[in-house]
């Protein structure tokens, strides 16, 4: 079912308040200076969303700030979610969570993500950073800069994410809070063997000592979160040849197949926080600071595929009836004497990241000097395990996928029967490893001037050293001499709504009997034509030097600087020419780069409630890792007057540059209180799509398919901020933005996708209540269709139909340590829905059901 769009309602959420704000901003002022000053406390969300704009107000960049309500808690349970309810972002969704940012109509290779100013290695296969790694109790808050800076760590074109953990020195003594939290997903009830329930714990100490010259902090989570699943998905259509099924001579472009699926497995995830400041003097500050975090998914899943229906040159017509075809597509009929395939599969994925970082400031006569070294790791070790049969005969196989969500089907068979299957075959598909290492240091000098409108420089340098690689070993397996699985080992699956699965009792322990103790062990494999050629590793080294001036002037101030990058990239490989076993290729290049920048705020009042923000600024946003490996796989024509024909990797890219615009009018009517209205544009430059690429490898000329750098094109929007707290309790926060682009994909032909990450419509209300030890938040955010990539396939677009997600989180504060909490995530139990190539018939919808937790959190 269509999710009724509500961008109509956030926005008229704007024309409400310009009417009567003025009026009332005028009566409270004669009323606060007729009554005594008074003292006033402010805690929980009223005092998380005045801090928020504080930051925002004060900021000399345009930006969006998260703040903490508490020590170890931000708004929700990880910051990915609270990012994606921010003016102008949004996320998509990996197994319910809000995962990878989406912002200003820019995808996720547009994003910067920074830990305390830090760039992060990453467990994705380009840059982009998982922000559901990063749990509310290792962070005070985060800050979401919107325009650039000479002094901003260059790389974010959308965006870049500065996420800061606790600061255990700003902390008036020692403080500490623990939280426990039941999960609870429905979903379960209908996922025969998948958990319902599971746990989550977390906390946070800091202390001081050494008469408050010495602050330590400590944070830990865990989240065993159940991952489950149902999920039904259209494999497209023959375009090119299928047969004429309705005799109207136009050839009706038949279905490759499809396929259903369940996931009940578990994705535990982990983390520490460890922190020390050290005030050495009045003159040096020392901080020193690691985190890890940890995630373990185990997925058994199981899954038909269908096939066998896609008519090749017509011959299955008279296998066909009751067909349904529509805009020259079959859409829904019959097809008898169709085989059927059983997967019991066993997905397994392990990511760790470790940030490690040491800063020094330190006072130098007139100059402010500061050093940071920091280095970060990440790794991911996934393995694809399934269990094959094949059914003995062929049934008849009834479908309609006709789009809007509908994806009926049947089999003709039973499908929940293991005699109906023949002998099995293992395969693992694929064992693959990334490993990323990314190190830095920072230097940073600055002092106060008098020279008219400058008032501060900043002069800086940065180097880093980075890479990342990439392995995969591919085999399968049919079982040992003489061993076989019998009957019963399988259990009969049913799930409501899905065809009925079979399924190992003992999936690890029957495998290994019958496919050998080493079943899933890649030592000793020897490694596909196919393995060696996605094998890649990338190395990449920068150094960067800025300048940059404070200005200050009656009624405005701001910042101008230069940022010059320049960076040295190598990637490399595996290549094969004409099928012939591959060779190591590595290939260099590399680029200098100018980022100018300027912000200017201008206040126009006394009381600077009113701000007009305008920036003018050239930003990048480096290639995606992965597609600049140097990996190849030619066709070699015996005539050498023919090209080179293939696909490959392209370790030239540049970056993806943009000159960009803001302008804003800010309203601070009153505390916690904003009206904001802003337009930005981005005129985006060396647009990275993959494409037919004309060039020339040793010697020879040569087309192959590999990712380019494009023209690239406009990006225009604007964004609508209203928010209040009323002084009954409650408060209000709201935004909308519409976005629109005129850059394309390369993907589909004919009927290209926008651009990655394009939202025309995104915004979000939040309703809250603060009073008397009680708080409320009831939340709901939309986005309209989008174009994402979820997979690891850098040309795996779809299109993420519109959303709109609603959550409501309650609290009670049973005592003054005490705090009883409930909340739900997904209340309207919002599906994910992705169309393919442009199809509205070939679509995959996922549900993944809501989210309960019942919680307590003790603060000592």
């Amino acid at each position: 079912m269509q999710q009724k769009k509500l961008s109509w309602l956030i926005a008229s959420l704007f024309t409400m308040p310009f009417a009567v704000t003025e009026a009332a901003a005028q009566n409270q002022q004669a009323a606060e200076a007729a009554q005594p000053v008074q003292q006033v406390t402010v805690s929980g969300i009223r005092s998380s969303v005045r801090n928020a704009l504080a930051v925002k107000e004060a900021s000399n960049s345009m930006v969006e700030v998260i703040a903490s309500e508490d020590i170890g808690k931000l708004p929700d349970t990880t910051i990915a979610e609270s990012l994606a309810r921010l003016p102008g972002l949004s996320s998509g969704l990996d197994r319910g969570n809000a995962s990878q940012i989406v912002a200003r109509g820019l995808g996720p290779r547009f994003i910067g993500a920074t830990l305390n100013g830090r760039e992060l290695a990453s467990s994705e296969p380009a840059r982009a950073v998982r922000f559901e790694q990063f749990p509310s109790e290792s962070l005070s808050g985060a800050t979401v800069y919107k325009t650039q800076s000479a002094e901003l760590v260059e790389g974010g074109v959308a965006t870049t994410i500065d996420l800061q953990t606790v600061q255990p020195l700003k902390y008036n003594g020692r403080q500490a809070t623990l939280r426990a939290d039941a999960l609870y997903y429905p979903i379960s009830k209908d996922v025969p063997g998948a958990d319902k329930t599971a746990p989550r714990l977390g906390g946070v100490y800091i202390d001081q000592f050494n008469d408050r010259t010495l602050g330590v902090a400590l944070a830990f989570s865990y989240q065993d979160q159940p991952s489950v699943q149902k999920n039904i998905k259209h494999w497209g259509f023959n375009e090119d040849h299928s047969g004429d099924l309705n005799g109207d001579g136009k050839a009706d472009k038949s279905p490759w197949g499809f396929e259903d699926g369940i996931k009940r497995g578990n994705d535990k995830r982990s983390s520490v926080l460890g922190k020390v400041e050290f005030k050495a003097s009045p003159d040096a500050f020392i901080t020193a600071d690691a985190y890890y975090s940890q995630a373990k998914i185990r997925e058994p899943g199981l899954s038909h595929w269908s096939g066998d229906v896609g008519n090749w040159d017509g011959w299955q017509k008279a296998n066909y009836s009751n067909v349904d075809i529509r805009d020259g597509y079959v859409v829904g009929a019959s097809v008898k004497d169709v085989g059927l395939t059983t997967n019991d599969t066993l997905w397994t994925q392990d990511m760790d990241t470790l940030a490690l970082g040491l800063n020094g400031k330190f006072n130098a006569g007139a100059w402010k000097l500061e050093g940071d070294l920091s280095s970060s790791r990440s790794g991911r070790d996934s393995q694809w395990r399934d269990l094959r049969q094949v059914s003995k005969g062929g049934g008849t196989i009834s479908w309609a996928f006709t789009g809007n969500e509908r994806q009926d089907y049947s089999f003709g068979q039973d499908t929940g029967n293991p005699a109906a299957f023949g002998p099995a075959k293992l395969y693992v598909d694929t064992d693959g490893h990334l490993n990323d290492k990314l190190t830095a240091l920072h230097l940073n000098a600055a002092r106060d001037v008098d020279a008219g409108p400058l008032k501060r420089i900043k002069l800086g340098a940065r180097a880093t050293d980075r890479e990342k690689s990439y392995g995969q070993t591919t085999w399968d397996l049919s079982p040992l001499g003489g061993a076989s699985l019998s009957d019963a080992d399988y259990e009969r699956v049913v799930v409501p709504g899905f065809a009925p699965y079979i399924a190992l009792k003992d999936f690890l322990g029957s495998t290994s009997k019958v496919f050998g103790a080493s079943a899933f062990d890649p030592a000793g494999r020897t490694r596909t034509q196919n393995d060696l050629l996605s094998g890649w590793k990338v190395t990449e080294r920068s150094t960067s030097l800025y300048g940059q001036g404070e200005l200050e002037g009656e009624n405005y101030r701001g910042n101008v600087g230069l940022r010059v990058v320049r960076t040295r990239q190598t990637g490399e490989g595996m290549q094969s020419l004409g099928g012939a076993t591959p060779t190591a290729v590595s290939e260099r290049s590399s680029y200098t780069e100018v980022l100018p920048s300027l912000n200017l705020i201008f206040n126009l009042d006394e009381k600077q409630e009113r701000q007009l923000r305008f920036s003018l600024a050239r930003a990048m946003s480096r290639a995606p890792l992965d597609e600049m490996r140097g990996s190849r796989n030619l066709n070699v024509d015996s005539n050498p007057a023919q090209p080179l024909t293939g696909s490959a990797g392209n370790p030239g890219l540049k970056p993806m540059m943009a000159n960009q615009a803001d302008l804003a009018y800010q309203w601070y009517f009153d505390k916690g209180s904003l009206l904001s209205a802003g337009l930005f544009y981005k005129k985006i430059s060396r647009y990275i799509g993959i494409t037919g690429d004309t060039t020339t490898i040793n010697g020879r000329p040569a087309v192959i398919t590999r990712s380019t750098n494009g023209e690239g094109g406009n990006v225009r929007g604007v964004e609508l901020i209203y928010q209040q707290s009323f002084a009954n309790g409650f408060g209000i926060a709201s935004n909308y933005s519409y976005t629109s682009s005129d850059i394309k994909e390369n993907f589909p032909a004919g009927h290209p996708f926008p651009i990655e990450g394009l939202m025309r419509h995104n915004g979000g209300a939040t309703l809250w209540y603060e009073r008397g030890g009680y708080e409320a938040r009831l939340s709901a955010n939309y986005h309209s269709a989008f174009v994402r990539n979820p997979t690891w396939n850098a040309g795996q677009l779809i299109e993420n139909e519109d959303e709109t997600f609603v959550s409501m989180n309650l609290a009670r504060q049973l005592t003054p340590q005490l705090q009883l909490r409930f909340g739900i995530e997904n209340l309207t139990n919002q599906k994910v829905v992705y169309t393919s190539a442009n199809n509205p018939y070939q679509q995959e919808v996922t549900e993944f059901g809501r989210r309960y937790n019942l919680g307590l959190t003790y603060k000592f």
